[in-house]
């Protein structure tokens, strides 16, 4: 008999593919490449290589667990399971923390860009509409919400695609902008950076945020319907789609027009339709930058929502799911507190915001580190030793530690960078406190 109270699995391998792929294409790549090229010019290319292959790393660590014990609802299990409880708690509460600080100002971004189109309407008004309307989709069911991801996440495919077919057909053609004429040359005739070792050691830091959220396909597992198949193909799929998506994206941006040109405060995707004359440049990537907003917001929703259910004590108020086996009271509770931003946008300047998103990417370091360290338990305990050692991580704990000092060295950049230093100490007094209080919320860890 099926259990009444346990997450459904209504996501086929389309929309997980979607999702992993949508995860890992956002504002980071549309908005904030231009400040990348800027920084770094054609040297991106390598940094995006070289973060993209320790994300993948770390995508297949995560998948080997999930495949290891698919009875697990979130990957924050897995933690809880080889780092103990205190770690679980520490590293879950950060989690939902972060993903509801995310969605909050997702949901600003959203009143923002819609005001490009009505300017006259409050921003507060379009929060409230895209919140209700994203948390009628994720309660409805999942199925829903993973339909609704994969069309946003198609929205964002068709415009990189764009882009790369764009950038050729005017290389063939030999097309002139008001930059000059497009060619591969562009690449390299102009140098391969900037020549500023600072900025280009930023660049890293910049590049790994654009991958923020990409471990949301470990988020989802619980409700594939076919974890052993789904999961594999999803996460192997992720680097090829990084060198298609990201790579090929960046480099047609570059190959229009020279890298040095190339305004670090504007899209670069605006500046290239508007180098060739398109004048409708700036709302085209105004709605794809609103359709990766809402994408984001809706992953957060359905986020928090499977986090607290999961994190909450047995018989709890919102460890209970609906008719359609979906947390809704965790749902509601979570979208209750992002309804705030509404509230708090009119109160205060958006740039606080800026602050608070940075100390929750801050974060993700340290959850993707314990994420790691969970692997490296589990590589070493019985689980692995008895089990059916299913996609395993390429290099073993090797890998594991050789991400481990990744991140902590692009945690380092952001700790000794003037711009990020204050939310990097924010992000350390977070941890801090929540272990602190860990120590009163939960029984002493096992590995202790």
């Amino acid at each position: 008999m099926e259990n009444k109270n346990q997450l459904s699995r209504s996501l086929s391998s389309r929309h997980v593919s979607m999702i992993a792929l949508g995860g890992a294409i956002g504002t980071g790549l549309f908005l904030g490449s231009g400040e990348s090229i800027h920084k770094a010019g054609p040297l991106i290319l390598l940094i995006y290589i070289c973060t993209g292959i320790f994300v993948f790393l770390m995508m297949r660590a995560l998948g080997e667990l999930l495949l290891s014990d698919t009875s697990k609802i979130i990957f924050i299990d897995f933690i809880k399971e080889y780092l103990g409880e205190r770690s679980g708690f520490v590293i879950g509460w950060s989690y939902w923390i972060g993903w509801l600080i995310i969605a909050m100002s997702e949901l600003t971004a959203m009143g923002t860009y819609m005001q490009f189109w009505f300017p006259n309407i409050p921003a507060w008004i379009w929060e409230l509409l895209f919140l209700l309307l994203l948390y009628i989709i994720n309660i409805i069911a999942v199925s829903a919400f993973g339909e609704t991801e994969f069309w946003f996440a198609l929205i964002k495919i068709i415009a990189i695609i764009a882009i790369i077919i764009a950038a050729v057909v005017m290389v063939l053609l030999h097309v002139h902008t008001n930059k000059g004429p497009v060619q591969f040359s562009n690449l390299w005739k102009y140098g391969f950076s900037s020549g500023n070792i600072s900025q280009i050691i930023s660049a890293f830091q910049m590049s790994f945020f654009s991958f923020l959220g990409v471990e949301f396909v470990g988020v989802s597992a619980a409700e594939t319907k076919n974890p052993l198949a789904t999961i594999p193909k999803a996460i192997n799929s992720i680097v090829a789609r990084i060198l298609i998506f990201y790579i090929g994206a960046l480099m047609a941006i570059m190959i229009v027009q020279p890298w040095p040109n190339y305004n670090a405060n504007q899209s670069p995707f605006v500046q290239v339709f508007a180098g060739v004359g398109i004048k409708s440049a700036a709302g085209i990537i105004n709605f794809v930058v609103l359709t990766a907003a809402a994408s984001s917001l809706n992953s957060a929703l359905f986020t928090t929502g499977r986090m607290l259910f999961s994190m909450s004590p047995k018989n709890n108020f919102f460890a209970k799911l609906n008719k359609d086996s979906v947390p809704m009271r965790a749902i509601s509770f979570s979208a209750l507190l992002v309804a705030f931003v509404a509230l708090i946008s009119y109160l205060f300047p958006q740039g606080a915001f800026k602050i608070i998103t940075s100390v929750a990417s801050a974060g993700f370091l340290v959850i993707y580190s314990f994420l790691m360290l969970a692997h490296i338990k589990y590589r070493k305990s019985q689980d692995y030793i008895d089990g059916r050692k299913l996609f395993q991580l390429p290099g073993g704990v090797t890998s594991d530690y050789l991400t481990l000092i990744f991140m902590t060295i692009i945690f380092l950049i952001l700790l000794f960078s003037k711009e990020t230093m204050i939310t990097s100490l924010l992000t350390i007094g977070w941890f801090i406190f929540i272990y602190l209080l860990s120590w009163r919320k939960t029984k002493p860890n096992r590995q202790s």
